[in-house]
Protein backbone atom coordinates (compact mmCIF):
# COMPACT_ATOMS: atom_id res chain seq x y z
CA UNK A 1 0.00 0.00 0.00
CA UNK A 2 1.23 3.27 -1.17
CA UNK A 3 1.98 6.01 1.67
CA UNK A 4 0.82 9.57 1.52
CA UNK A 5 2.46 12.95 3.35
CA UNK A 6 -0.88 14.14 3.84
CA UNK A 7 0.57 17.38 5.42
CA UNK A 8 2.36 18.11 2.26
CA UNK A 9 -1.05 17.46 0.22
CA UNK A 10 -2.79 19.86 2.38
CA UNK A 11 -0.27 22.37 2.19
CA UNK A 12 -1.02 22.32 -1.29
CA UNK A 13 -4.25 22.43 -1.59
CA UNK A 14 -3.92 25.45 0.95
CA UNK A 15 -1.65 26.72 -1.55
CA UNK A 16 -3.88 26.46 -4.44
CA UNK A 17 -6.69 27.85 -2.78
CA UNK A 18 -4.49 31.14 -1.54
CA UNK A 19 -5.60 33.97 -2.75
CA UNK A 20 -3.01 35.83 -5.22
CA UNK A 21 -0.99 38.67 -4.34
CA UNK A 22 -2.37 41.80 -5.94
CA UNK A 23 -0.39 42.37 -9.14
CA UNK A 24 0.62 45.60 -11.32
CA UNK A 25 2.07 45.75 -14.81
CA UNK A 26 3.20 47.60 -17.67
CA UNK A 27 2.55 47.72 -21.63
CA UNK A 28 4.26 50.36 -23.94
CA UNK A 29 1.57 52.63 -25.33
CA UNK A 30 3.21 55.50 -27.37
CA UNK A 31 5.32 58.54 -26.58
CA UNK A 32 4.50 62.03 -26.19
CA UNK A 33 6.82 64.61 -27.13
CA UNK A 34 9.48 61.87 -26.93
CA UNK A 35 8.38 60.64 -23.73
CA UNK A 36 7.18 57.47 -23.29
CA UNK A 37 3.70 56.59 -21.98
CA UNK A 38 2.52 53.11 -20.56
CA UNK A 39 -0.78 51.71 -19.74
CA UNK A 40 -0.60 50.05 -16.16
CA UNK A 41 -3.07 47.39 -14.75
CA UNK A 42 -3.40 46.79 -11.50
CA UNK A 43 -5.48 43.70 -10.55
CA UNK A 44 -6.32 42.59 -6.77
CA UNK A 45 -7.26 39.33 -5.30
CA UNK A 46 -10.39 39.38 -6.24
CA UNK A 47 -10.33 39.54 -9.88
CA UNK A 48 -10.82 43.25 -10.06
CA UNK A 49 -8.32 45.15 -12.24
CA UNK A 50 -8.04 49.00 -13.45
CA UNK A 51 -6.01 50.31 -16.57
CA UNK A 52 -4.21 53.94 -16.33
CA UNK A 53 -2.22 55.26 -18.23
CA UNK A 54 0.77 57.77 -17.26
CA UNK A 55 -0.67 60.53 -19.67
CA UNK A 56 -2.71 62.80 -17.08
CA UNK A 57 -2.77 60.39 -14.75
CA UNK A 58 -5.99 58.83 -17.18
CA UNK A 59 -8.26 55.75 -15.51
CA UNK A 60 -8.70 54.24 -18.50
CA UNK A 61 -11.01 51.13 -17.61
CA UNK A 62 -12.07 49.66 -13.92
CA UNK A 63 -13.30 46.45 -14.57
CA UNK A 64 -15.65 45.01 -11.34
CA UNK A 65 -18.03 42.24 -12.00
CA UNK A 66 -21.96 42.29 -11.22
CA UNK A 67 -24.26 40.06 -9.46
CA UNK A 68 -24.01 37.03 -11.48
CA UNK A 69 -19.67 37.87 -11.27
CA UNK A 70 -20.00 39.01 -15.36
CA UNK A 71 -17.08 41.52 -15.49
CA UNK A 72 -17.41 44.98 -17.25
CA UNK A 73 -15.54 48.62 -17.60
CA UNK A 74 -17.58 50.95 -15.27
CA UNK A 75 -15.53 54.18 -16.38
CA UNK A 76 -16.04 55.99 -20.03
CA UNK A 77 -12.86 54.93 -21.75
CA UNK A 78 -10.84 55.43 -25.42
CA UNK A 79 -9.14 52.35 -27.10
CA UNK A 80 -6.05 53.79 -27.56
CA UNK A 81 -3.45 56.96 -27.03
CA UNK A 82 -4.09 58.53 -30.46
CA UNK A 83 -7.85 59.10 -29.30
CA UNK A 84 -6.92 60.74 -26.15
CA UNK A 85 -4.10 62.69 -28.14
CA UNK A 86 -6.88 64.05 -30.27
CA UNK A 87 -8.78 65.65 -27.43
CA UNK A 88 -11.31 63.99 -25.09
CA UNK A 89 -13.93 65.61 -22.17
CA UNK A 90 -11.41 65.34 -19.59
CA UNK A 91 -12.10 61.39 -18.97
CA UNK A 92 -10.77 59.73 -16.25
CA UNK A 93 -7.75 62.05 -16.37
CA UNK A 94 -6.15 64.19 -13.11
CA UNK A 95 -7.79 67.78 -13.44
CA UNK A 96 -5.12 70.68 -12.84
CA UNK A 97 -4.31 72.78 -11.28
CA UNK A 98 -7.78 74.10 -10.56
CA UNK A 99 -10.41 71.96 -11.14
CA UNK A 100 -13.54 73.61 -12.03
CA UNK A 101 -14.49 76.98 -12.95
CA UNK A 102 -12.84 80.17 -12.25
CA UNK A 103 -14.87 83.58 -13.01
CA UNK A 104 -13.11 85.85 -15.78
CA UNK A 105 -10.45 83.90 -15.37
CA UNK A 106 -8.49 85.41 -13.12
CA UNK A 107 -7.96 86.01 -9.38
CA UNK A 108 -6.13 87.79 -6.65
CA UNK A 109 -3.86 86.57 -3.88
CA UNK A 110 -1.79 88.49 -1.49
CA UNK A 111 -3.01 91.57 -3.29
CA UNK A 112 -1.68 90.62 -6.68
CA UNK A 113 -3.93 89.83 -9.30
CA UNK A 114 -3.58 86.68 -11.43
CA UNK A 115 -4.57 86.00 -15.43
CA UNK A 116 -5.73 82.57 -16.66
CA UNK A 117 -6.69 81.50 -19.71
CA UNK A 118 -10.28 81.84 -20.62
CA UNK A 119 -11.65 78.37 -21.92
CA UNK A 120 -14.80 78.44 -21.40
CA UNK A 121 -16.52 81.66 -22.06
CA UNK A 122 -14.95 84.44 -20.29
CA UNK A 123 -13.84 82.04 -17.79
CA UNK A 124 -11.23 79.65 -16.88
CA UNK A 125 -12.07 75.55 -16.20
CA UNK A 126 -9.90 72.72 -15.32
CA UNK A 127 -6.54 74.18 -15.35
CA UNK A 128 -6.12 75.75 -18.97
CA UNK A 129 -5.42 74.77 -22.17
CA UNK A 130 -1.84 73.99 -23.40
CA UNK A 131 -0.08 72.79 -19.72
CA UNK A 132 -2.95 71.38 -17.19
CA UNK A 133 -2.08 68.38 -15.88
CA UNK A 134 -3.70 65.95 -17.83
CA UNK A 135 -2.22 66.65 -20.95
CA UNK A 136 1.19 65.66 -19.19
CA UNK A 137 3.68 62.51 -19.39
CA UNK A 138 4.27 62.18 -15.53
CA UNK A 139 6.96 60.19 -14.34
CA UNK A 140 5.93 56.68 -12.82
CA UNK A 141 6.77 53.85 -10.57
CA UNK A 142 4.76 50.95 -9.14
CA UNK A 143 4.76 48.81 -6.39
CA UNK A 144 2.67 45.91 -4.72
CA UNK A 145 2.23 43.88 -1.64
CA UNK A 146 -0.21 41.14 0.05
CA UNK A 147 -3.01 43.83 -0.09
CA UNK A 148 -2.76 46.07 -2.64
CA UNK A 149 -1.17 47.21 -6.14
CA UNK A 150 0.13 51.23 -6.13
CA UNK A 151 0.92 53.24 -9.64
CA UNK A 152 2.87 56.69 -8.00
CA UNK A 153 2.99 59.66 -10.22
CA UNK A 154 4.85 62.61 -9.78
CA UNK A 155 4.95 65.61 -12.43
CA UNK A 156 5.60 69.43 -12.07
CA UNK A 157 3.60 72.57 -13.20
CA UNK A 158 6.68 75.61 -13.61
CA UNK A 159 5.92 78.63 -12.40
CA UNK A 160 3.26 80.83 -14.18
CA UNK A 161 2.19 78.01 -16.40
CA UNK A 162 -1.30 78.67 -17.45
CA UNK A 163 -1.08 81.74 -15.60
CA UNK A 164 -0.57 80.15 -12.08
CA UNK A 165 2.13 81.17 -9.65
CA UNK A 166 4.59 78.92 -8.11
CA UNK A 167 6.85 76.03 -9.39
CA UNK A 168 4.51 73.22 -8.36
CA UNK A 169 5.31 69.79 -7.73
CA UNK A 170 2.68 67.14 -7.43
CA UNK A 171 2.66 63.16 -6.54
CA UNK A 172 -0.44 61.03 -6.71
CA UNK A 173 -0.91 57.56 -5.90
CA UNK A 174 -3.74 55.16 -6.93
CA UNK A 175 -4.15 52.10 -4.85
CA UNK A 176 -6.01 49.43 -5.70
CA UNK A 177 -6.58 46.92 -2.78
CA UNK A 178 -8.34 43.61 -2.11
CA UNK A 179 -11.36 45.73 -0.05
CA UNK A 180 -12.10 46.73 -3.89
CA UNK A 181 -10.94 50.44 -3.39
CA UNK A 182 -9.40 52.39 -5.94
CA UNK A 183 -8.01 55.17 -3.64
CA UNK A 184 -6.66 58.57 -5.05
CA UNK A 185 -3.95 59.87 -2.42
CA UNK A 186 -2.69 63.43 -3.53
CA UNK A 187 0.08 65.46 -2.25
CA UNK A 188 1.36 68.57 -3.34
CA UNK A 189 3.82 71.29 -2.55
CA UNK A 190 4.84 75.04 -4.31
CA UNK A 191 8.00 77.14 -3.88
CA UNK A 192 5.56 80.38 -3.92
CA UNK A 193 1.60 81.38 -2.71
CA UNK A 194 -0.53 79.62 -5.43
CA UNK A 195 -4.24 77.63 -5.57
CA UNK A 196 -4.87 74.68 -6.15
CA UNK A 197 -7.20 72.40 -6.50
CA UNK A 198 -6.87 69.08 -7.71
CA UNK A 199 -9.22 66.02 -8.54
CA UNK A 200 -10.40 62.96 -11.10
CA UNK A 201 -12.59 63.15 -13.54
CA UNK A 202 -13.72 59.57 -14.32
CA UNK A 203 -17.19 59.19 -16.00
CA UNK A 204 -18.90 56.03 -14.28
CA UNK A 205 -21.53 53.82 -15.91
CA UNK A 206 -22.05 51.03 -13.79
CA UNK A 207 -24.39 49.15 -16.99
CA UNK A 208 -20.75 48.12 -18.05
CA UNK A 209 -20.87 51.56 -20.36
CA UNK A 210 -23.27 49.85 -23.03
CA UNK A 211 -26.57 52.55 -21.60
CA UNK A 212 -26.72 55.41 -20.68
CA UNK A 213 -26.86 56.79 -16.70
CA UNK A 214 -30.75 57.41 -16.37
CA UNK A 215 -31.72 54.22 -14.95
CA UNK A 216 -28.93 54.42 -12.17
CA UNK A 217 -30.13 55.53 -8.50
CA UNK A 218 -28.32 57.84 -6.58
CA UNK A 219 -27.10 59.34 -3.04
CA UNK A 220 -25.20 62.20 -2.18
CA UNK A 221 -24.88 62.96 1.25
CA UNK A 222 -25.02 66.75 1.37
CA UNK A 223 -27.36 69.26 2.89
CA UNK A 224 -26.26 72.18 1.02
CA UNK A 225 -25.03 73.00 -2.41
CA UNK A 226 -23.64 76.26 -3.96
CA UNK A 227 -26.08 77.77 -6.53
CA UNK A 228 -24.51 78.54 -9.91
CA UNK A 229 -25.38 81.71 -12.50
CA UNK A 230 -26.23 81.08 -16.36
CA UNK A 231 -22.32 80.30 -16.73
CA UNK A 232 -22.21 77.83 -14.52
CA UNK A 233 -20.06 80.24 -11.92
CA UNK A 234 -21.14 80.07 -8.13
CA UNK A 235 -23.03 83.15 -6.77
CA UNK A 236 -21.51 83.13 -3.62
CA UNK A 237 -24.45 81.81 -1.48
CA UNK A 238 -24.40 78.54 0.19
CA UNK A 239 -28.06 77.44 0.09
CA UNK A 240 -30.16 74.19 1.14
CA UNK A 241 -31.05 71.54 -0.93
CA UNK A 242 -34.43 71.02 0.50
CA UNK A 243 -37.34 71.21 -1.36
CA UNK A 244 -35.32 71.34 -4.65
CA UNK A 245 -33.96 68.72 -7.22
CA UNK A 246 -30.79 68.94 -5.95
CA UNK A 247 -31.73 67.14 -3.09
CA UNK A 248 -30.14 63.16 -3.13
CA UNK A 249 -30.53 62.51 0.36
CA UNK A 250 -32.30 59.29 -0.06
CA UNK A 251 -32.30 57.07 -3.14
CA UNK A 252 -33.01 59.09 -6.45
CA UNK A 253 -33.16 58.09 -10.23
CA UNK A 254 -31.35 59.98 -12.29
CA UNK A 255 -33.85 59.69 -14.95
CA UNK A 256 -37.31 61.25 -13.03
CA UNK A 257 -34.54 64.27 -12.03
CA UNK A 258 -33.88 64.91 -15.91
CA UNK A 259 -37.71 65.93 -15.45
CA UNK A 260 -36.96 68.98 -13.59
CA UNK A 261 -33.33 69.64 -14.64
CA UNK A 262 -33.45 69.01 -18.29
CA UNK A 263 -29.57 69.46 -18.50
CA UNK A 264 -29.01 66.97 -15.69
CA UNK A 265 -26.31 67.78 -12.92
CA UNK A 266 -23.27 69.91 -13.11
CA UNK A 267 -23.59 70.63 -9.73
CA UNK A 268 -21.23 71.16 -6.36
CA UNK A 269 -22.11 70.00 -3.42
CA UNK A 270 -21.34 71.23 0.42
CA UNK A 271 -20.22 68.23 2.57
CA UNK A 272 -19.28 67.68 5.94
CA UNK A 273 -15.87 65.94 5.95
CA UNK A 274 -13.63 67.50 8.76
CA UNK A 275 -10.54 64.68 8.88
CA UNK A 276 -8.18 63.58 7.24
CA UNK A 277 -10.05 60.12 6.99
CA UNK A 278 -12.28 59.98 4.00
CA UNK A 279 -15.89 59.97 4.85
CA UNK A 280 -18.54 58.55 2.45
CA UNK A 281 -20.00 61.28 0.61
CA UNK A 282 -22.25 59.76 -2.16
CA UNK A 283 -23.45 56.44 -3.58
CA UNK A 284 -24.06 54.91 -7.13
CA UNK A 285 -26.43 51.52 -8.12
CA UNK A 286 -27.37 50.09 -11.13
CA UNK A 287 -30.65 48.03 -10.24
CA UNK A 288 -29.85 46.63 -13.86
CA UNK A 289 -26.37 45.04 -12.69
CA UNK A 290 -26.73 45.33 -9.00
CA UNK A 291 -22.76 47.18 -9.23
CA UNK A 292 -22.69 49.71 -6.61
CA UNK A 293 -19.92 52.57 -6.33
CA UNK A 294 -19.12 54.69 -3.15
CA UNK A 295 -17.00 57.09 -3.07
CA UNK A 296 -15.65 58.76 0.17
CA UNK A 297 -13.27 61.81 0.15
CA UNK A 298 -11.36 64.47 2.80
CA UNK A 299 -12.44 67.36 0.32
CA UNK A 300 -14.96 69.68 1.41
CA UNK A 301 -16.89 69.45 -2.11
CA UNK A 302 -18.21 66.82 -4.59
CA UNK A 303 -19.29 68.04 -7.84
CA UNK A 304 -21.99 66.02 -9.34
CA UNK A 305 -22.34 65.75 -13.15
CA UNK A 306 -24.26 63.96 -15.42
CA UNK A 307 -22.19 64.46 -18.90
CA UNK A 308 -24.84 66.40 -20.52
CA UNK A 309 -22.40 67.63 -22.69
CA UNK A 310 -20.90 64.71 -24.07
CA UNK A 311 -21.78 65.20 -27.62
CA UNK A 312 -21.30 61.49 -29.03
CA UNK A 313 -18.17 62.46 -31.38
CA UNK A 314 -16.66 59.97 -29.15
CA UNK A 315 -16.89 56.07 -28.73
CA UNK A 316 -15.99 53.47 -26.02
CA UNK A 317 -14.78 49.80 -26.16
CA UNK A 318 -17.74 48.76 -26.85
CA UNK A 319 -18.58 51.24 -29.96
CA UNK A 320 -21.09 53.11 -28.28
CA UNK A 321 -21.20 56.63 -28.41
CA UNK A 322 -20.63 59.18 -25.94
CA UNK A 323 -23.76 60.93 -25.68
CA UNK A 324 -25.14 63.01 -23.09
CA UNK A 325 -26.20 61.06 -19.72
CA UNK A 326 -23.42 58.47 -20.60
CA UNK A 327 -21.45 59.08 -17.05
CA UNK A 328 -21.74 60.27 -13.84
CA UNK A 329 -18.97 62.20 -12.44
CA UNK A 330 -18.21 62.68 -8.79
CA UNK A 331 -15.46 64.90 -8.69
CA UNK A 332 -14.28 65.45 -5.06
CA UNK A 333 -13.23 68.72 -4.64
CA UNK A 334 -12.86 72.47 -3.54
CA UNK A 335 -15.62 74.71 -3.88
CA UNK A 336 -15.60 75.98 -7.49
CA UNK A 337 -14.38 79.53 -7.59
CA UNK A 338 -13.19 79.39 -4.00
CA UNK A 339 -10.31 82.07 -4.75
CA UNK A 340 -13.28 84.61 -5.63
CA UNK A 341 -15.06 83.60 -2.72
CA UNK A 342 -13.89 84.15 1.13
CA UNK A 343 -16.63 82.56 2.67
CA UNK A 344 -15.53 78.96 0.71
CA UNK A 345 -13.48 76.65 1.96
CA UNK A 346 -9.45 78.58 1.11
CA UNK A 347 -7.80 76.67 -2.11
CA UNK A 348 -4.41 78.75 -1.55
CA UNK A 349 -1.50 76.59 -0.56
CA UNK A 350 2.05 78.33 0.59
CA UNK A 351 5.28 77.32 0.48
CA UNK A 352 5.96 75.19 3.43
CA UNK A 353 2.67 73.61 3.13
CA UNK A 354 1.79 69.98 1.75
CA UNK A 355 -1.47 69.85 -0.01
CA UNK A 356 -3.55 66.44 1.01
CA UNK A 357 -6.38 64.56 -0.13
CA UNK A 358 -7.50 61.51 -0.36
CA UNK A 359 -10.34 60.00 -2.43
CA UNK A 360 -11.84 56.43 -2.01
CA UNK A 361 -14.37 54.60 -5.24
CA UNK A 362 -15.18 51.32 -3.89
CA UNK A 363 -16.50 48.69 -5.79
CA UNK A 364 -19.33 46.36 -4.90
CA UNK A 365 -22.73 44.87 -4.96
CA UNK A 366 -25.72 45.98 -3.86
Amino acid sequence: MKTVNLCWCMALVMASCAPKQPTISQIEWGRVESKTVNLYTLANSNGLSVDITNYGGIVVAFRVPDRNGEQANIVLGLGNLDDYLAGHPCLGCIVGRYANRIAGACFTLNGVEYSLVANTGKNHIHGGVKQRLDLKVWDASASNDENSATLTLHCTSADMEEGYPGNLDVEVKYVLNNDNELQIHYTATTDKPTVLNLTNHSYFNLTGCRENVLGHQVMVYADEYTPVDEENIPTGEILPVDGTPFDLRRWTTIGDCIKALPRGYDNNYCLKTQSAQPTLVAELYDPQSGRLLQTSTTEPGIQFYTSVNLNGSKKNENGIAMTSFMGACFEAQHYPDSPNHPNFPSTTLNPGDTYRQTTIYKAGIK
